[in-house]
């Protein structure tokens, strides 16, 4: 457990600077010249939106690895991503462009995070949990868990995100660095969440990190529209992996059993709570369309709807987080 806080709070730097990145960057590419545009964006036009949330989602998921589960850190990583959102439709609305602007932003989020993580810092000295070489209590291991599985789920989205066209350069190179970080912060949690940190475990975590490494490059290597087989993969492999390394392993070596129906969920999960979450939203609540008009940007085509897939991917990680975060397995035996 002793990684744990400098990993998260590096990992969570990391994703301060994406998210700074996308909205200097990446979030004016996907804007329509001129406020009278009379030709109005289409489905996944705002894509470097959902990278943005996915990155303010990932300072979350890497306060709560620092926070090595704890109930005070995993709060306040939802509370400050709620925050940032607000924040960042409110900068949005401003469009602040160029790499000054980019520094400026990257580095008052580092400073925001830097005080609100030496505040927790400084709140749970003494505190047994608190003290790096102690195993993480069952609520702590399922909070790490449950984490993992939210940035597992949202490695599958922004893996295969895509835009009207397909043709930015900068589209590939945003979904691959915010799914690589996301793919270390899904491994980082699970390992934490581990009863115990052998040397297997440690080694298995080395061999799924370069795996779904691999398979974020293969999902985004296939063409749009055919990448659903291989982010259906892609999610089985992390997700199974995470529960390898986040369950116990009675007599010291994991219960198969249990692990084959983990993998079924995995393989099946995502994709079914994706597409639940996906078409309400698209039909009967216009959250991205509302997000889309306080940011004063251009709304969709009334032919193409305005979908906000981070935020699929946050309430389908969660979904998956109930069927997977298991603090313990009983060894009967």
């Amino acid at each position: 457990m002793r990684f744990a806080r400098p990993v998260g709070l590096l990992l969570s730097a990391a994703a301060v600077v994406l998210w700074a990145y996308g909205v200097t960057v990446l979030q004016p590419l996907t804007e329509p010249i001129g406020p009278w545009s009379e030709r109005l964006p289409g489905n996944n036009a705002y894509w470097a939106r959902d990278l943005r949330f996915m990155a303010i989602m990932a300072v979350a998921v890497g306060l709560v690895l620092a926070g090595r589960g704890h109930l005070r850190w995993s709060r306040s990583a939802v509370l400050l991503g709620g925050c940032w959102v607000a924040a960042d439709v409110a900068i949005d609305r401003v469009d602040p462009i160029g790499v000054r602007a980019t520094v400026l932003l990257a580095v008052g989020g580092c400073a925001v995070l830097g005080a609100l993580a030496a505040t927790l810092w400084w709140r749970e000295r003494g505190a047994p949990s608190a003290q790096g070489g102690e195993a993480p209590s069952a609520a702590e291991r399922r909070t790490l868990t449950g984490a993992a599985c939210v940035a597992g789920v949202l490695t599958l989205v922004a893996a295969g995100i895509e835009s009207p066209t397909d043709r930015e350069p900068e589209l590939n190179q945003g979904a691959l660095a915010t799914a690589a970080l996301l793919v270390v912060l899904a491994v980082g949690a699970a390992l934490a969440a581990a009863p115990a940190r052998s040397r297997a475990r440690v080694g298995l975590a080395a061999g799924l990190a370069v795996a779904a490494l691999v398979g974020v490059g293969l999902v985004r290597a296939v063409g749009p529209g055919t990448r659903l087989l291989p982010e259906t993969a892609l999610g089985a492999v992390l997700l199974t992996g995470v529960t390898l390394l986040a369950w116990d392993w009675p007599g010291g070596r994991p219960i198969w059993r249990h692990h084959a129906l983990a993998a079924l969920a995995a393989l099946l999960g995502p994709v079914a709570f994706l597409l639940a979450t996906a078409i309400p939203m698209m039909i009967l609540l216009p959250i991205g369309a509302t997000f889309t008009e306080l940011a004063g940007n251009s709304p969709i085509n009334a032919a193409d709807s305005d979908l906000l897939v981070s935020l699929c991917g946050l309430l389908s990680g969660l979904a998956m987080a109930l069927l997977l975060a298991r603090p313990a397995v009983i060894d009967r035996r």
